[in-house]
């Protein structure tokens, strides 16, 4: 009889101590940020001297630019990077008006990544909204893990960047831009200063 008094108190016991649900196990195969970082706010724009980096082509007969955006360039933030460059580390600033082509190749060895041109958020806590600011900003199934743009994949996006502004380039993926894989991305007035600046 004094037993049925200890079963309660044991059962209590045990599943302090892991005797309850399993613990789910980390995703296999892919590629994870070990640990996403706070989001609560955002880094501060970059302010470096504005140079033009053989990635960013601007024809201002054709009233043109051209990026070649590299997703996973390097194995920074476990490959979740635009041209080695994380959270608004480095930022884009093309000419009003003009035409954008933004190709974006996957380098990443295990995800898929996509790239939007967005406003800026508070912070990116919670996943951006696939609204791009222009017509055309934004690549095929953005949020979607398996029919982005995939490992080894290329994909270009064109717009015309139609107003002048501060904007975010982001990878939809959920968890991407949470854990830092946004860059800046600002469309100048006539005149005003054209590249990309780094922190």
């Amino acid at each position: 009889m004094k037993l049925k008094r200890y079963i309660p108190v044991l059962a209590i016991a045990l599943a302090a101590c892991g005797g309850g649900e399993p613990a789910d196990a980390p995703p296999q195969g892919g590629s994870q940020p070990a640990a996403a970082p706070p989001a609560s706010t955002l880094a501060a724009p970059p302010t470096g001297a504005m140079t033009t980096p053989a990635w960013y082509v601007v024809d201002n007969t054709a009233r043109t630019v051209h990026l070649t955006l590299i997703a996973g360039e390097t194995a920074v933030n476990n490959y979740w990077n635009y041209n080695g460059a994380t959270n608004g580390s480095l930022a884009i600033t093309v000419p009003e008006g003009y035409t954008v082509t933004i190709e974006q190749v996957n380098r990443d060895p295990n995800m898929a990544h996509s790239v939007g041109i967005l406003p800026i958020p508070a912070n990116f806590a919670m996943p951006p909204q696939p609204n791009p600011v222009f017509p055309g900003a934004i690549s095929q199934n953005p949020m979607s893990m398996i029919d982005a743009t995939m490992p080894g994949e290329t994909e270009s996006i064109t717009f015309v960047a139609s107003e002048e502004g501060n904007y975010a380039l982001v990878c939809l993926i959920p968890g991407h831009s949470a854990v830092g894989m946004w860059l800046y991305f600002n469309v100048a007035d006539e005149g005003g200063p054209v590249g990309v600046q780094t922190r």
